[in-house]
């Protein structure tokens, strides 16, 4: 049984799709861009304060489907400038210290919205 996860708390899909399936005890969530909530535009600075909108995006969805970052167990970070790694992941860091789920990182020619970052997750709810 599937079910559709949804928050005003992140930003609406920007397209035909659901900010989050949850899919049995797993919860999938959509890549979320570093949109701010309500506004629906991207938020300003560098990558870092980009990574930190797209995160606390995808912590409101996880939240509204009852899980933690704790549940995590995957995360793909598309970033569209890899020289940008190391910066995005000292605000990763501080989403995930103690638990730590598998992850890839990859560059990408575009994000929606030329946006510098998109980050999704899937979920485990135990």
């Amino acid at each position: 049984m599937l079910k559709v996860i949804s928050t005003e708390n992140a930003p609406a899909a920007v397209g035909p799709y659901s900010q989050a399936i949850e899919a049995g005890q797993f919860v999938y969530v959509s890549g979320q861009l570093p949109l701010i909530p309500g506004k629906g535009e991207l938020v300003k600075g560098d990558i870092k304060a980009a990574t930190k909108q797209s995160l606390e995006n995808a912590k409101a969805i996880l939240e509204a489907a009852g899980c933690t970052f704790k549940d995590v167990v995957k995360v793909t970070v598309l970033l569209n400038d890899i020289t940008q790694f190391a910066e995005m992941n000292q605000v990763y860091a501080e989403y995930f210290t103690e638990h730590k789920p598998a992850r890839a990182a990859f560059e990408v020619a575009n994000l929606p919205l030329y946006a510098d970052v998109e980050i999704e997750m899937i979920a485990y709810k135990a």
